[in-house]
């Protein structure tokens, strides 16, 4: 055994003595002009694939080649770029120390250092992994739904919900302006285009709670994006099954005048004929953007962002045919339908922002915002359906066929409603730069402004019988009529403050901030402070703690004041929740390469909640605060390169979230009678246990050019609304959400690759060609589900079925991207 080892030994010592002499070791130090140390730089080789990044004391690493010049670009978020030159002997070791000097960014680059970054509730989303993630809603959301703590159940929505919150409970910014969404959209297949559009897009910040005073009156999360601000003329134009994109971008030869422009086109028809229903789906989607930019000096600089956004959806049923139930009692459900459906949502937005910058530390921005939607939901759609139970004996000649009808009736579906919105806003924002300060404050004034119509009404009948049946008249089971026009104004301010202090042993970071908001609907002050602390020790890992906590305020925006009955609560109170989380992450080197893993415990007390029922993304609400709740859970996620230069990650998430409304009740049966008694606490409409996601992304050895990106998600089961239109506690549970995307990509042409003459390739800087499987285990995953009533069965017992509505099934999709 001995003689082996030396054998072994002796046939790699010479090796590796080889190589070493090839190389030589770079020991670096990077630090501030304050001779802080400087974490997260990266440590770049130029003109080859090594590269390091610098600990928490701002020390790194490196192994370069020997007897050449080796050109190191290290660089650090809010730090100038810096390039170094050595030539080292074979095998020499030399140390090193780089000075980076501070940016002072304008606001609208939404200027930190990368350590109040880290030490932030906010993670940073790199932009360039949008280009290959699969998607059939915006690449944005898609990213977004692919986080830690975040879950979204239909493909077809660009909606989320963020540890236990509804969609209408995250807050969304683009420069500094708060983004809104149509307001009537009741199912995947309505809703359009989001706002933000990906090909303009600079930078991603996403907090899923615990989020700074600066960002607004919402409880789960905040969403803030940055638009580029172009230097020279650039594009790029997309083109697949599901729409077609382009977008230009440029800048004048001084640099003072600049714009951004993108326009968008989206079908999802293609997937829609997918769907159980068969019929004539006929959706379109565009939308025109544009963000224009002119500097009048180095200190004044006045911007416009403007968006026209018109999604029309055209839907001519023709027939259904639905297989439900269990195993052993499988049933049918099959519709003949006539009528049409036609949505039309027209949003407008306009936001002048002039931006001062008095001096090199102080930033004063004014923002301007004007937004309207336009909604018109029109339908009148009959169906004829029957209800039959089918044989599920192997073996049997009938197996798979209908052996007895269970129920047979026609319903008819009719809406006239229509919406009407207006949000005016002007705004303040304003940062000083102090030695270890960061001082932020703002002033915002909002006028809302809402005119609604509601006209909708369902009628069911049953082998002859109107439901519900009262023996004398004809009834509708569903009857919704109102006209409400209310407007309101909401005044808020924060201020907050960033406070840097290094010792000895660790650095900490202290952020405390207070915001104050007065909604004059019912007269409500709203207090609400907020604080994070960050410790980051000095130890030989590079690891960073966080504590925040707050006092966040939700005032009804509109939907949330109607209730059940369509009526406006005038003493509606706006919804509250305290955020205590504590987590950490861990930034490590395996592989040679980079990654971080990330953990965070929450929870949130929830008090003066207003219940609500989500039926597909359709969220009704019962317009009073009866409930009160709690959410907790923890979410991990791990992110790096996990294959060299292409960023991946895994998350998991538990969560439960619970609400009681006193005097709900619960049927249980006692000696054989039937009684009721208080529900107690039970599962809010979003309250999925465990849900685990996946992004990764591989490329085939030695040869880039071929890319391939899998998108996979699992949650498991959402509550299921209960029917009844007065009961919030509900048993029910919809099956686990399971969803697989791949995505695969080819170069035709890459960015520093030269072409000859003749080729029409030439003029572009990249081009790719991808081929995408969306729902590539063809898994019928639940939106919804119908429920249909009968007066009597085969037994003479009147009944209720619930029917699912599925998503869409496995569908190919081929996309050319190019950028000039």
């Amino acid at each position: 055994m001995k003689k082996s080892i030396l054998i072994i030994l002796s046939f790699f010592l010479p090796v590796n003595f080889i190589i070493g002499q090839d190389h030589a070791i770079l020991l670096g130090h990077i630090i501030d002009s304050l001779e802080r140390p400087i974490d997260l730089a990266n440590v770049a080789v130029m003109n080859t694939n090594e590269g390091t990044m610098t600990n928490s004391a701002g020390f790194f690493e490196i192994k370069v080649p020997a007897g050449v010049n080796v050109q190191l670009n290290i660089s650090c978020i809010g730090y100038e770029p810096e390039v170094v030159e050595y030539k080292l002997q074979p095998g020499e070791t030399k140390e090193i120390k780089v000075v980076l000097r501070q940016q002072v960014k304008t606001i609208d680059e939404i200027s930190v250092s990368a350590r109040q970054d880290r030490a932030s509730t906010f993670q940073n989303i790199d932009v360039k992994d949008l280009d290959y993630m699969p998607s059939t809603t915006g690449k944005i959301e898609a990213i977004i739904k692919s986080q830690a703590g975040v879950s979204s159940n239909n493909e077809l929505s660009s909606q989320y919900s963020v540890r236990g919150g509804n969609f209408d409970e995250n807050l969304i910014y683009v420069n500094d302006i708060e983004i809104y969404r149509p307001f009537l959209v009741r199912s995947g297949q309505q809703e359009g285009l989001s706002f933000v559009n990906s090909d303009l897009v600079s930078s991603i910040r996403f907090s899923a709670g615990g989020f700074d005073a600066r960002y607004g009156d919402k409880m789960s999360s905040a969403l803030d994006i940055t638009y580029k601000r172009p230097d020279k003329f650039r594009g790029s134009t997309s083109l697949s099954l599901l729409g077609a994109s382009l977008h230009f971008e440029g800048s004048s030869r001084n640099k003072k005048f600049s714009y951004l422009a993108g326009y968008r086109y989206k079908t999802t028809s293609y997937l829609l004929n997918t769907l159980e229903t068969s019929g004539d789906y006929n959706p379109w989607f565009s939308d025109l953007q544009s963000l224009i930019t002119y500097r009048f000096s180095r200190k004044v600089e006045l911007s416009f962002l403007g968006n026209y956004s018109s999604n029309k959806y055209l839907f001519i049923p023709k027939t259904r045919d639905t297989e439900f139930g269990t195993e052993q009692l499988p049933f049918n459900l099959r519709i003949y339908y006539d009528g049409q459906e036609l949505d039309q949502f027209n949003t407008y937005l306009g936001a002048l922002s002039l931006h001062i910058k008095p001096a090199s530390n102080l930033s004063l921005k004014f923002i301007f915002n004007a937004f309207q939607t336009i909604e018109r939901e029109t339908f009148d759609i009959k169906g004829q359906y029957w209800i039959n139970e089918l044989d599920n004996t192997a073996g049997s000649e009938t197996f798979g066929d209908s052996i007895l009808n269970l129920a047979v009736g026609s319903l008819h579906n009719h809406a006239r409603n229509y919406l009407d919105a207006y949000v005016l806003s002007g705004s303040h924002l304003g940062k000083l730069l102090l030695a270890n300060h960061t001082l932020k404050w703002g002033i915002k004034y909002q006028y809302q402004d809402f005119y609604d119509r509601i006209s909708e009404w369902e009628m069911v009948d049953s082998a002859g019988y109107s439901i519900p049946n009262s023996g004398n008249e004809i009834a509708l089971v569903d009857q919704r009529r109102a006209e409400n026009r209310i407007n309101y104004d909401l005044i808020n301010a924060f201020i907050q403050d960033t406070w840097e202090l290094t010792t000895r042993y660790a650095e900490y970071f202290l952020t405390m901030g207070f915001r104050g908001s007065v909604w004059n609907f019912n007269k409500t002050f709203m207090p609400s402070p907020r604080m994070t602390i960050s410790l980051q020790p000095y130890w030989e890992k590079d690891i960073m703690f966080h504590l925040s906590g707050g006092y966040y305020f939700q005032p009804p925006f509109y939907k949330e004041m109607r209730m059940s009955d369509d009526r406006i609560n005038y003493d509606i109170k706006p919804q509250k929740s305290i955020h205590v989380l504590f987590g950490g992450d861990y930034i490590f080197t395996a592989w040679d390469r980079p990654f971080k893993l990330t953990a965070e415990m929450y929870y949130k007390w929830l008090s003066d909640l207003i219940p609500f029922k989500i039926e597909n993304v359709r969220i009704q609400y019962a317009g009073e605060n009866i409930a009160s709740g709690y959410a907790t859970g923890i979410d991990i996620k791990l992110n790096g390169e996990f294959v060299p230069d292409a960023e991946s990650w895994f998350t998991a998430s538990l969560m439960q979230t619970r609400e009681d409304i006193p005097g709900d009740s619960i049927a249980v049966t006692i000696d054989g009678k039937k009684v009721y008694e208080d529900a107690g606490y039970y599962s809010r409409p979003t309250d999925q246990l465990f849900t685990a996601g996946v992004y990764f992304q591989d490329y085939l050895p030695n040869n880039p050019d071929y890319k391939v990106t899998l998108s996979a998600f699992f949650g498991t089961g959402l509550p299921l609304s209960h029917p009844d239109e007065d009961r919030y506690y509900t048993t029910y549970r919809m099956k686990p959400y399971r969803r697989v995307d791949l995505g695969f990509s080819k170069s035709l042409k890459r960015k520093d690759q030269q072409l000859n003459i003749s080729n029409p390739f030439r003029h572009f800087s990249t081009i790719w060609l991808s081929a995408e499987v969306f729902n590539l285990l063809g898994i019928r995953n639940e939106a919804s589900y119908t429920w249909i009533r009968t007066t009597s069965n085969q037994s003479g017992i009147s009944a209720q079925y619930g029917v699912p509505n599925y998503l869409t099934g496995r569908r190919f999709n081929a996309k050319i991207t190019a950028r000039f």
